[in-house]
């Protein structure tokens, strides 16, 4: 892949991961009774769900460009990217054990990705 796909590929993880901390913040907002209004006008939900559209459209254009075999495994940086944010941004707690699973995906991932 070359420096551009790659860089794109991480700024899609990055952006799926914020997404996360997005939903999470529209999660914690919605109101008990859940109703379409509450729906409608929850800021952090409609920003997740931009953000979103905004990183699947960028996938799709890193897919035309890449093998899936060789994009795909960066999506597993999101399971210790997620993590990371949510302790720094959100005050959540991260162990080591989030650290080491996350290790292990990333090598389970890679090792599923070669040839």
């Amino acid at each position: 892949m070359t420096s551009l796909l790659t860089l794109s590929t991480l700024v899609c993880v990055f952006c799926i991961a914020i997404g996360q901390l997005l939903f999470k913040k529209a999660a914690s907002t919605l109101p008990e009774t859940l109703s379409l209004m509450a729906l409608l006008t929850n800021g952090w939900l409609i920003a997740s769900l931009a953000l979103y559209g905004l990183t699947t459209l960028g996938w799709v254009w890193i897919l035309r460009h890449a093998p899936l075999h060789l994009a795909y495994p960066f999506m597993g940086l999101a399971f210790l990217i997620v993590p990371t944010l949510a302790w720094l941004f959100l005050g959540e707690p991260l162990h080591w054990r989030t650290l080491a699973g996350g290790a292990l995906i990333m090598a389970g991932v890679a090792l599923a990705s070669t040839s």
